[in-house]
């Protein structure tokens, strides 16, 4: 009998306990909470006994030792069994505590790596387009440096062709001037005249700084 009351008195806290979890703090003050004593009617802890109880003295009930050890047990199983249902409430409870605290950092570092991952998206998307501006520059700078090779080159083949032009020319003008000088069947007997005219004489003989050293005369 004992074994079957402590069971249905376990069960009935447990199901207390699970109504208390589940009621609204409102329904619970208004049905656990004592009402407020009356205005009038009833004394207060203060007041003096009434004269009728003024001689009464109050004798406790007689208590059967058996059955104070048999309360006592029961109420030593009622203490183990109702800590044991609190521990694991309370086990319960912080085991959602828990789940969602990480649930919630969880959130919270999704969150964070998307932020970080949108800030990099943003930055590779300014790099890349600093670094396009950048490429279309250089290739624009190389382009024009290479028109300007081009028109350089360009300029240096003209130069060249004009100078190869005026030296031709140069040379022209000096074939032109010695051919003057040429000995041609009109002018061959006034050659002859003039060289016999004016003899040289090339038998003679020159030094190391190249100056006519001795010089021999004609026969």
């Amino acid at each position: 009998g004992a074994v079957h009351a402590l069971v249905r008195l376990a069960s009935a806290s447990v199901a207390m306990l699970r109504v208390v979890s589940k009621t609204p703090a409102s329904f619970l003050l208004a049905r656990f909470c004592p009402p407020l004593p009356p205005a009038r009617g009833r004394k207060s802890r203060h007041d003096p006994p009434a004269k009728s109880k003024a001689g009464r003295i109050k004798v406790p009930p007689p208590v059967d030792p058996e059955e104070l050890l048999v309360v006592t047990e029961r109420y030593r199983q009622y203490r183990e069994i109702v800590g044991a249902i609190s521990a694991e409430f309370q086990d319960e409870v912080l085991r959602k505590l828990y789940d969602e605290k990480v649930i919630r950092e969880a959130a919270e570092r999704e969150k964070q790596e998307m932020e970080e991952h949108r800030m990099l998206m943003a930055w590779n998307d300014a790099e890349n387009a600093r670094m396009r501006i950048k490429r279309e520059e250089r290739i624009q700078q190389e382009r024009e440096e290479a028109q300007q090779h081009k028109l350089q080159a360009t300029i240096n083949r003209e130069k060249l062709q004009e100078q190869f032009l005026q030296e031709r020319t140069r040379e022209v003008l000096q074939l032109q001037e010695e051919a003057k000088h040429f000995i041609t069947e009109e002018n061959l007997d006034q050659r002859i005249e003039a060289a016999l005219d004016n003899p040289k004489n090339y038998n003679f003989s020159i030094d190391k700084e190249g100056k006519v050293a001795k010089r021999t005369a004609l026969s």
